[in-house]
């Protein structure tokens, strides 16, 4: 049975990163510093070889997808984008420590949500749709490479609720420019909305005295 690999994998730092403040759909483009980070990883790893890039439209993901994927078909999902902060957007933790509110919303559940904000449960929904969206573009098209250029929060969401196996929250965290491989056939992901969790990207490069 014909499979489709992804590559998911978290866009570069930005200077709110940097600072530890809240950006969602803040449009926020790569700091210097997440540039050359992403630059250097090229050096350092080995990124997969794909005929198609599905990315964010925030500038931090299509700036790491033009690093990353240069020569390749960048083509823009809006349910990609990270979950709206609402209030708490472009504050940090220290600016927020106090708030009940901010509280309320650590303490987590699927209705959780910042003041003017999107709960869990709306980004779920959307990223259903993203991931949908995508695997059905690469059937029709018989695309069966493809890399995904989101947000932290969104790859945790995704791997978690339609991911296997099924893997502890911590250990589906994302570094910077960095994510995991997953693999899909039209039965699994139709028939049980779920893909197969293969490991993570990028690859470490073969040491030049094994070549």
């Amino acid at each position: 049975m014909k499979g489709y690999r992804i590559s998911i994998i978290r866009h570069g730092m930005t200077d709110a990163n940097e600072k530890g403040i809240y950006i969602g759909k803040t449009d926020v483009p790569l700091s210097d510093k997440g540039a050359a980070e992403i630059a250097s990883k090229m050096d350092e790893f080995d990124y997969p070889i794909v005929h198609r890039v599905y990315s964010s439209p925030l500038k931090r993901c299509m700036e790491t997808a033009d690093i990353l994927f240069p020569e390749t078909q960048i083509v823009t999902v809006d349910d990609l984008r990270e979950i709206d902060f609402g209030d708490f957007e472009n504050k940090s933790v220290e600016e927020l420590i106090n708030n009940p509110d901010y509280k309320k919303w650590l303490k987590g559940g699927k209705d959780s949500h910042a003041p003017n904000g999107e709960s869990l449960q709306q980004m779920t929904a959307r990223t259903y749709k993203a991931i949908h969206n995508i695997i059905m573009d690469m059937m029709n098209d018989g695309i069966t490479n493809s890399a995904i250029i989101t947000h932290g929060g969104i790859i945790s969401n995704m791997l978690l609720c339609f991911g296997l196996p099924k893997y502890n929250p911590d250990v589906l965290t994302t570094p910077f420019g960095e994510g995991f491989d997953i693999l899909v056939t039209t039965q699994m992901w139709l028939n049980s909305q779920a893909f197969e969790i293969l490991g993570y990207c990028p690859y470490n490069k073969v040491p030049e005295e094994f070549l």
